[in-house]
């Protein structure tokens, strides 16, 4: 049986991420410092959409926040021994990718018709067929470079840290100094596991923009 624990630590993450948005609770006139940090994402992620998509972006921010949570929950996951990110197997990072390759290709016939082919078509009719095709494979790439982009930096970056921490606890020079040796790996992993969230975010705000924004082709 195929290993399934990329699996169940994804559904760790949906649980942390289900779970501390649910503790905010809602909005009051007086926010809780926690409260507060979960506003101010929310404020950060409806940033994001406007200066990509303007105002008829806003009713994505749920879906880029959720994807957002998911993901960061997933990679922070990674960060505790004996853990391995759910973003650190492709399986997951795939079925993460092709979720939205469904959603912004949907959402563009939904709003735009058959004329959404036309983001497809170019500038020039005469080179139509040829743009067509570069397109097409294009798109199908999307899912591809947002699988590989997320699965290599959070594989590399676990095997990495692996690598560093066995060699301070090997050599005794190294263990003068690795208390802080190891709270600099941990604070450049974590820089890794929040960046690493909002790539995926914004290639995911950039696919939906182009897809959805009205545009003059």
């Amino acid at each position: 049986m195929q290993d399934m624990n990329h699996v169940y630590l994804g559904i760790v993450a949906m649980g942390l991420s289900l779970g501390l948005v649910a503790l905010a609770g809602k909005p009051s006139i007086k926010p809780t410092k926690f409260q507060a940090f979960w506003e101010g994402y929310v404020r950060f992620v409806r940033s994001m959409v406007l200066e990509n998509m303007g105002q008829e972006g806003l009713r994505y921010v749920p879906v880029i926040g959720a994807i957002g949570l998911f993901v960061f929950f997933s990679n922070l996951l990674g960060m505790i021994p004996g853990l391995e990110a759910p973003t650190a197997n492709v399986n997951t990072n795939l079925a993460l990718a092709l979720a939205v390759f469904l959603l912004y290709n949907i959402e563009g016939f939904r709003l735009h018709g058959l004329s959404y082919l036309k983001h497809f078509m170019g500038p020039n009719p005469y080179l139509a067929p040829v743009f067509f095709l570069i397109e097409v494979i294009s798109h199908l790439a999307r899912p591809i470079t947002l699988t590989l982009r997320l699965f290599a930096n959070m594989k590399g970056g676990a095997l990495l840290l692996v690598v560093l921490v066995g060699l301070v606890v090997q050599n005794p020079f190294t263990m003068a100094v690795s208390p802080v040796f190891l709270l600099f790996i941990i604070a450049i992993k974590f820089l890794a596991v929040f960046i690493q969230a909002y790539i995926f975010m914004i290639l995911s705000v950039v696919y939906l923009a182009g897809a959805v924004v009205h545009e003059e082709h």
